[in-house]
């Protein structure tokens, strides 16, 4: 991530140099304390008082700026509002002055939008000088900073982050600007009508930076990070070409692929073990047949994201041909009695997993001020897809031929995913809509430094409480940045990586150990799933039905537990405690669930997986929530970003898990369970260690 310290003198070049917070003053002084406090030449008590009143000081320059500005902006709005009364009382109005009033509002609208990038760049220079003081000291002081200051009948803080006196005056520019424009001889004004649309291209650009300031709810913000997808932590005041590339129906298509696609992959799971045995061999391995598409989506995952640099339709629609035909060949194995073309239509399932384009295409094609709710909708329809695939699987118990072509509960779910890509194929053929290029083509500097695909949004959970925040945002931004003094960056330092290499490279270690938190919680649900089906059958004697209600049951948790994540537990606990304590459960959870009592009991089985699965949901949201926060820049972007390498790592870990259930098959099913729980209990060690170790580290 380029340092803040270095985006913030870039603006400062320009103007106001004098009245932004003095970031590089107050990181020198948190050093300097640092020094005094080792030599025992400062006391901790008189350090905390005096980083105070620094803060103080800044703020109040900053927020009395600031003020001055929203006056000078007011004055001329109220200029402007009595030439446009004096013209509108004349019977005819010149055409010539109503269009120079017009220009009038557009450069306020433009003034002001360079005033509210102002305060959001002061936002964020704050919390992070509070951030690094926390972690250089051990302390907790944003949290005493803030309780003391953002309540109070005085604070200033409240100006930064709440800005109403901003959104008067953005009130009054709208109002006045949509009184201007020609509505065909209605009196009504924007209060009587305020769904009517407001023509002038800047107010959609000061709502954008409002929008990025107020952000949306902490549920939304926390879900939408799991799709990993992020932009430069200081993004332009606004995009008007992707406003213009927007098309709903074709984010809506993109979201159905991603649904479509989860289902594809759990429909199967429920019975795999028993299309394996139909064709003659052992029932683990299912695991191999479930992990097909998962070795398949290592490779698919690299070239779908460097297709998607160039076109978004097309690799859609191979993904939908290859999926059409993997899930036929899935289907006639059964009456062709191999196991090969099974494994060859699940391998073609893998080949057009385009999860990646999915990505893509929101962070590049979607707004900025519906982009949360698009990333929230796609780890949703993620979630969704989970759930149905298996539930709709115990739907299919049914058995009959049409012209020597079976259709059991074995088939029809292949079956099924052939005709729902079948149907999707035509929709996107009908309703997609290419975005255009040209914007990039003539501008790649400028969209190198805001497109793609790591999940997350620009100022972590919007900046109306962003002081709140104490966790590692949350964590390692900081870790390799303390060379903020240092002259500015050159621009090899902000490419895009270029091979999976140079973006293994540009991880600090905590990402490193964040993609090992990520690896160990897809491993071990890989490993409750893939297997869930042999297990039970062994144990229980279940039925395909009660298999598959047991599966859905798992995936209907996913959306409420990060409800109650997002909206709750985020807000009362520390990132850095929901982490370790959820890697606690989880390991717990596989403890639990080793058969080591006999007789071994439903129960068992369904409360250990149970925590298991709810442990790592949790885990995995706080992971990637901090994980789309701490990546560098130079990995949203480009064909290697963060979000194919957080997709590498969980799918590698979904094909050691599928391999690992194969291979201990050879040993008896009456030892799978043990023997698979068995990597699953040193890697969830390994990943709590490392844990402790990376953050007591930079803490």
């Amino acid at each position: 991530m380029v340092a803040f310290g270095k985006r913030l003198k870039e603006r400062q070049v320009q103007e106001w140099q004098q009245y932004y917070i003095n970031y590089k003053l107050m990181k020198k002084r948190v050093k300097q304390y640092a020094q005094q406090i080792e030599l025992g030449t400062q006391d901790r008590r008189h350090v905390l008082k005096d980083f105070s009143r620094m803060l103080d000081n800044q703020i109040e320059k900053t927020v009395l700026f600031l003020l001055e500005q929203q006056g000078h902006l007011a004055s001329r709005i109220a200029n402007l509002g009595e030439q446009q009364d004096a013209a509108q009382q004349e019977r005819e109005p010149e055409i010539r002055k109503m269009s120079e009033l017009r220009e009038a509002y557009t450069t306020v609208g433009q003034d002001l939008l360079k005033l509210l990038y102002f305060v959001e760049i002061n936002a964020v220079g704050l919390r992070k000088i509070l951030k690094k003081f926390d972690k250089r000291f051990g302390y907790r002081f944003t949290d005493y900073y803030v309780k003391t200051r953002a309540n109070h009948p005085y604070s200033q803080l409240q100006q930064v982050f709440k800005h109403v006196g901003l959104g008067a005056v953005v009130g009054a520019l709208s109002r006045n600007l949509h009184d201007l424009q020609d509505r065909q001889g209605s009196y009504l004004s924007i209060y009587d009508q305020p769904t009517l649309p407001l023509q002038d291209p800047v107010i959609d650009s000061v709502k954008a930076a409002v929008d990025r300031l107020t952000h949306s709810t902490n549920f939304l913000d926390f879900l939408g990070q799991h799709a990993l997808i992020m932009q430069e932590e200081l993004p332009a005041p606004a995009d008007e070409n992707v406003d213009e590339r927007y098309h709903f129906t074709s984010l809506l298509l993109n979201l159905v692929n991603t649904f479509l696609y989860m289902v594809n992959t759990y429909i199967i799971v429920p019975t795999a073990d028993d299309y394996s045995m139909h064709l003659g061999a052992a029932p683990t391995v299912c695991g191999i047949v479930i992990g097909a598409m998962a070795v398949a989506q290592l490779f698919s995952s690299v070239y779908f994201s460097a297709w998607s640099n160039k076109s978004y339709f097309r690799p859609l629609v191979f993904s939908s041909i290859i999926l059409f035909l993997g899930n036929t060949l899935y289907a006639l194995a059964y009456d062709f009695n191999s196991i090969w073309i099974l494994l060859i239509g699940r391998l073609c399932c893998g080949f057009g997993s385009a999860r990646a384009v999915n990505r893509r295409y929101i962070s590049d094609c979607v707004p900025l001020r519906i982009r949360m709710q698009a990333s929230a909708g796609f780890v949703s329809a993620s979630a969704l897809g989970m759930a149905c695939g298996p539930a709709l699987a115990g739907l299919l118990q049914t058995n009959f031929k049409i012209h020597n072509i079976t259709f059991n509960q074995d088939t029809l779910p292949g079956w099924v995913m052939t005709i729902a890509w079948l149907m999707y194929s035509i929709w996107l053929w009908i309703s997609f809509v290419e975005p255009s290029r040209e914007f990039e083509e003539d501008h790649t500097v400028d969209k190198s430094e805001k497109s793609n695909a790591v999940d997350g949004d620009a100022l972590e959970k919007g900046l109306q409480q962003p002081l709140l925040i104490t966790s590692e945002d949350k964590v390692d931004e900081d870790a390799d940045q303390d060379n903020d003094d240092s002259e500015e960056a050159p621009e090899e330092s902000r490419r895009p990586a270029t091979s999976i290499g140079s973006a293994y490279r540009l991880l600090t270690p905590s990402v490193k150990v964040q993609l090992l938190i990520y690896f160990m919680l897809k491993y071990v649900m890989e490993i409750l799933l893939a297997e869930s089906s042999v297990i039970t059958t062994y144990y229980f004697k279940w039925s395909t039905g009660t298999v598959a209600i047991f599966l859905a049951g798992l995936g209907l948790t996913v959306l409420p537990i990060n409800v109650i994540v997002g909206s709750y537990v985020s807000n009362m606990f520390d990132d850095r405690q929901i982490l370790l304590t959820s890697e606690i459960m989880v390991l717990i959870g596989i403890i639990s669930a080793f058969h080591v009592i006999m007789p071994y009991t439903e129960l068992q089985y369904i409360c250990s997986g149970l925590l298991m699965f709810v442990s790592a949901e949790v885990l995995e949201g706080i992971n990637l929530s901090l994980l789309s926060r701490v990546m560098s820049s130079r990995l949203s972007r480009g064909t290697y970003n963060g979000g194919l390498l957080s997709t590498e790592a969980g799918t590698i870990a979904r094909v050691i898990a599928d391999a690992t259930i194969t291979l201990a098959g050879y040993l008896g099913v009456g030892r799978l369970l043990n023997i698979t729980l068995v990597p699953s209990l040193f890697i969830c060690i390994i990943s709590i260690i490392a844990t402790c170790y990376t953050y007591n580290s930079l803490y």
